[in-house]
């Protein structure tokens, strides 16, 4: 009696075992979790692009610090020389020294 009891339970066991592991098979087939599965992927492979592109922009930074060290182009720029201000301008129209005598308003007409 306890070899029947015990082989029973064993199949039952066994039985559930095979039920629980083909439904979540079938569970990962369905349209819904097939989407699931390729959004998630997408966004890890989004993610692993994105560390790439960063580290691409880090070696082409360190990249090109190095090459403008080599070249000498990292001292920075000299500074403008201080000039002092032009003087103010006097405009020809209105000043008396260069009025010209010979123009009259009856010209205008």
């Amino acid at each position: 009696m306890f070899r029947r009891t015990f082989w029973f339970t064993t199949g039952v066991a066994a039985g559930v075992w095979a039920t629980t592991k083909v439904n979540r098979k079938l569970a990962k087939l369905t349209p819904e979790s097939l989407a699931l599965q390729a959004a998630d992927r997408a966004v890890i492979a989004g993610r692993k692009v994105k560390l790439f592109a960063l580290d691409v922009r880090d070696g082409m930074a360190h990249r090109e610090a190095a090459l403008k060290d080599a070249l000498g182009l990292t001292a920075a720029p000299p500074a403008p020389e201080h000039r002092a201000l032009p003087g103010q301008r006097h405009l020809v129209a209105i000043d008396p020294q260069h009025t010209n005598h010979s123009y009259t308003r009856k010209e205008d007409h």
